[in-house]
């Protein structure tokens, strides 16, 4: 197998490049890119259509059959082969993975009539992402995340997201109270204090789900703007679920209401 180059230094432009697109989110906002760490993120990018920029290999993964089966997909994308110890200069991970590829920030596109699910400042990557997949899994596939949200294209909600970012429409720094203001289903918001138990409400159809921020919950603002505050009920021994878990109890208790008809 042939490429287009040899990275042997960390020093090389294209090091350079990758390591501000995976350490900066400004950066990727403004060149509109993102990296992608390991086959199974490049696979997923592949599948959904992404256009991929560049691709690079680490040298001791070149002849994986699980990259080889990739690389006949990628036509003529530049694929440069790194030495392992270049890879694990740029990246965080402990220990690199077999590919990074560049690839184009996805567009969003809101569907209408569908149910979506709006998040409020959700700070923890690790958080982040497990919504994302959760969401995916739950086939609710419009999100709107607030300018407080951590990047959701960073390196760590990627891979928590397991390639759930490209089965969703993500809907970047989004004005959430004027989302909800437009929206015509129904818009609940999970609070503590909530009025009602989510299993009383009705789920199914173009229901928006908001969901806050790990230490403050949902905003003000937010709140005002929707119909009504639901509660998770929770009689054993604790004062809260982790956001991630709580997104994941209702968009499941939206999918058995859904099945049920």
């Amino acid at each position: 197998m042939t490429f287009n180059k040899t990275i042997t230094s960390a020093a090389n432009d294209d090091m350079k490049s990758l390591a501000r697109l995976l350490d900066n989110a400004r950066e990727r906002r403004k060149q509109q890119k993102l990296v992608l760490e390991g086959l199974h993120l490049l696979q997923a990018a592949l599948d959904a259509g992404l256009l991929i920029h560049a691709v690079y290999v680490n040298d001791e993964a070149c002849q994986h059959a699980e990259w080889l089966a990739l690389r006949a997909r990628l036509g003529g994308v530049p694929c440069m082969l790194v030495s392992k110890a270049v890879l694990a200069r740029v990246t965080a991970l402990a220990t690199p993975s077999e590919v990074l590829a560049v690839c184009a920030r996805p567009s969003a596109t809101a569907a209408a009539g569908a149910a979506a699910v709006l998040l409020d400042d959700i700070r923890d990557p690790g958080n982040l992402g497990t919504i994302l997949r959760c969401a995916a899994a739950a086939n609710v596939r419009q999100i709107y995340l607030s300018p407080g949200c951590t990047d959701v294209y960073s390196p760590k909600v990627l891979r928590a997201g397991m390639g759930a970012h490209f089965a969703l429409q993500l809907h970047e720094q989004a004005d959430l109270p004027a989302v909800l203001a437009a929206w015509s289903g129904p818009r609940l918001a999970t609070h503590l204090e909530g009025s009602v138990s989510l299993y009383g409400e009705d789920l199914r159809g173009s229901v928006a789900l908001v969901f806050g921020n790990e230490g403050q919950g949902v905003s003000a603002p937010v709140l005002a703007a929707c119909d009504r505050r639901v509660r998770i009920p929770m009689p054993g021994h604790a004062e809260s679920l982790n956001v991630a878990m709580a997104a994941t109890v209702c968009l499941f208790e939206r999918v058995r209401q859904c099945e049920l008809g």
